[in-house]
């Protein structure tokens, strides 16, 4: 799969072509997502996206939905391609899992918000907030999405305290979900690679 740091049409392969080499790297694919998935308390994970796991995700819609027209593939693009982190920042799919359906509907509703009181903090510096679904808004009244697309920007120096080796919490301070983890040197190796 070619990376470019930019996905166009003309990067993506053919479907035939993706056919062929999805048999041969869907492993390395599976173990760079489990890399990137940072478990947040017992029933929030962010999975953390790169240029890879989005067009991972292009490629496996076009093979899917079988699109292999302009039109279509240009709105795959433009789905999934703001996913892709820009050098100042990390952006993550956060799910709320709940294996019980009740406890799911119930604990959603306490959950209002949740997406916005999700954090990372560089050591030795300020929390960063999560921006979340700018693509559109995942939540009403009554219940928070169990899928929110959330994105931390980062200052310069942030930035290189993080590829200089600080460490990197992950929180939430939501009143109904209290949690923090530090991410884990593999995974926080994997994000510093995104950073300018």
């Amino acid at each position: 799969m070619q990376t470019t740091g930019k996905i166009t049409r003309e990067s993506l392969m053919t479907l035939e072509a993706y056919s062929k080499w999805r048999k041969a790297h869907k492993p390395e694919i599976i173990a760079h997502r489990k890399l990137r998935s940072v478990q947040l308390g017992e029933h929030i994970n962010l999975q953390f996206e790169s240029e890879i796991t989005m067009r991972y995700q292009i490629q496996e819609m076009l093979r899917v939905e079988k699109i292999f027209e302009e039109e279509g593939i240009q709105q795959e693009i433009e789905a999934y391609a703001p996913l892709v982190p820009d050098g100042s920042n990390w952006k993550a799919t956060m799910l709320i899992e709940y294996t019980d359906i009740n406890e799911r509907k119930r604990e959603l509703a306490r959950l209002i918000g949740v997406e916005d009181r999700l954090f990372v903090e560089v050591e030795g510096y300020s929390r960063v907030y999560a921006i979340a679904d700018e693509d559109l808004d995942r939540e009403n009244d009554e219940k928070t999405s169990a899928v929110h697309f959330v994105r931390f920007e980062l200052t310069p120096a942030m930035c290189a305290a993080v590829k200089a080796g600080a460490a990197v919490k992950l929180g939430c301070d939501h009143t109904h979900y209290p949690a923090h983890t530090v991410i884990g040197p593999e995974a926080l190796a994997s994000l510093a690679g995104d950073l300018k």
